[in-house]
């Protein structure tokens, strides 16, 4: 793209991008030094975090080190095509949502680029503003997907929307304490009694912890080992019989957000050593890959 059509591809000053994309990160790839630094400047007043890169293999090592929330990737690139990339994350089990630019405005093109599993698709030369809408509307298909996910998973359970109440002064510490450990990052363990409402408890320490992520709960004494570990991990194709394709797990699912294991004491001692390592490594290895997938998520566990 010249510098001409870059000046002319101005952000329109009536857009207003949502707010919790400060939150997000953004990998950009693109083998244009022009485009990178364009999409760059006008990006980063609105997003988190944004990385760029010139080729796959850089934005591979960008992507083993970080945890993006969106790819903007051209399709032609030297080497591997974008497409053959985003269709290799697919079958990895990695659903980031990709938004694929090129300067090829062929219908075939489009077709490959959706198949592979593009959540949109932009011609150069593209303006500032089409490309922060298509990234609001990639975010917000995000948000209703794993807001989805955690109201399917929590269809037979109703939580009071105000929250804890009470008036008895155990409440109250209860909820002095909830409020003060909500928005410091550890990793926190709950103790009591069947029914007494501990995981009520780790969703108020979540809805307070300003984690714009899901909450997404899972009672480990409910499933076997094996069956935990896919759950939790997600799979890849092919990693054990009937799996006939590539899920993401619940770490995946809680990204940005937190990960409730009720009843971890449950648990096999062998889980819990790799649970160990996750939580200090921050990433996540799916049943049946070799690949290191960077996660956020904060664990509250409960026994």
């Amino acid at each position: 793209m010249s510098q001409a059509a870059l000046e002319k591809s101005s952000e329109d000053p009536k857009f207003s991008p949502k707010k919790f994309l400060k939150q997000r990160s953004i990998l950009v790839i693109d083998d244009e030094h022009g485009i990178r630094n364009f999409l760059i400047k006008g990006l980063s007043k609105h997003v988190g975090m944004i990385e760029s890169a010139e080729d796959i293999n850089k934005a591979e090592e960008l992507r083993q080190r970080c945890h993006f929330d969106l790819i903007i990737a051209d399709i032609k690139l030297p080497g591997k095509s974008g497409v053959e990339w985003v269709q290799e994350l697919r079958e990895n089990g990695c659903k980031t949502s990709v938004i694929f630019i090129t300067a090829h405005a062929h219908l075939d093109v489009a077709i490959e680029a959706i198949r592979a599993g593009a959540a949109d698709f932009i011609i150069k030369p593209f303006r500032m503003d089409q490309i922060l809408t298509a990234i609001n509307r990639c975010i917000e298909r995000q948000e209703m997907e794993r807001e989805n996910f955690v109201l399917r998973r929590q269809v037979d359970k109703i939580y009071d929307s105000s929250g804890m109440i009470g008036a008895c002064q155990l409440i109250q510490n209860l909820c002095s304490v909830i409020k003060r450990v909500a928005p410091m990052p550890s990793t926190i363990l709950i103790e009591g009694e069947s029914g007494t409402g501990k995981e009520l408890a780790a969703k108020s320490i979540h809805d307070l912890s300003g984690r714009t992520g899901s909450f997404v709960p899972v009672n480990c004494g409910a499933m076997s080992a094996e069956l935990l570990e896919s759950e939790l991990y997600g799979h890849v194709k092919g990693a054990f019989t009937g799996a006939h394709q590539a899920r993401e797990g619940l770490f995946s699912y809680a990204n940005g957000g937190t990960l409730f294991l009720d009843e971890i004491g449950e648990m096999p001692l062998s889980m819990q050593a790799h649970l160990l390592r996750v939580l200090e490594e921050k990433t996540i290895r799916p049943v049946g890959s070799n690949q290191e997938i960077p996660v956020d998520v904060r664990i509250i566990a409960a026994t």
